[in-house]
């Protein structure tokens, strides 16, 4: 896959942007980068495909509430991710244009992108890429958000086909809040990793 318009648009916004070809190459290029850190992980199907809890967990102290810790519940892993330095998250979509769409349940993902962190990883696999700010709102609402609905086992109208969202009223409804990042945050780094193959939803 050919990333350079989506690169070239990313590093105008701000960001830093980073092609690796598979998990392999990812986790080498994390392993040397990150040492000594606090990290934070949101919910991300993305990261667990990448094996990149296994990879950072001997020499960095990672907070995951996919993988309590220390006896902590997954609440006191999501409270604490808040003030980690690092932090780790997927995308719903992302648009050639540059524009990085998240949409959240507790909204810790969301709110942990936005703020709080001396750097935000984004770790994307082509199959989140689309053409256009629309094209990724659309993707977010109507393929990531009822894929991740079926996954999780949820008592929602998209979860039983996965096929669309039914913008529904049920207490099981994932699709929260919606994050549009149309240029990079100010006060933080962050860096924008694709991996050229299809990961999470």
């Amino acid at each position: 896959m050919d990333f350079s318009v989506i690169q070239n648009n990313l590093e105008n916004k701000g960001y830093i942007v980073k092609i690796f070809n598979n998990e392999k190459e990812v986790n080498e290029y994390l392993n040397n980068e990150l040492d000594n850190q606090t990290i934070g992980i949101g919910g991300t199907l993305t990261v667990e495909q990448l094996g990149l809890y296994e990879t950072l967990k001997n020499h960095n102290k990672i907070y995951w509430h996919w993988k309590p810790v220390d006896g902590l519940s997954p609440d006191e892993m999501r409270k604490i991710s808040k003030d980690t330095d690092i932090y780790f998250s997927s995308v719903n979509a992302i648009s050639e244009t540059g524009e990085i769409i998240n949409i959240d349940n507790n909204c810790d993902r969301v709110s942990n992108t936005l703020f709080g962190h001396k750097k935000v990883y984004f770790l994307v696999g082509k199959n989140k890429i689309t053409k256009t700010e629309e094209d990724a709102v659309f993707r977010a609402r109507n393929v990531a958000a009822p894929l991740n609905a079926q996954r999780l086992n949820k008592k929602t109208p998209c979860a039983i086909k996965a096929d669309k969202c039914y913008n529904c009223k049920s207490p099981d409804r994932i699709c929260r809040a919606l994050s549009i990042l149309w240029e990079k945050p100010a006060g933080c780094e962050y860096e924008v990793i694709f991996i050229n193959k299809d990961l999470g939803y």
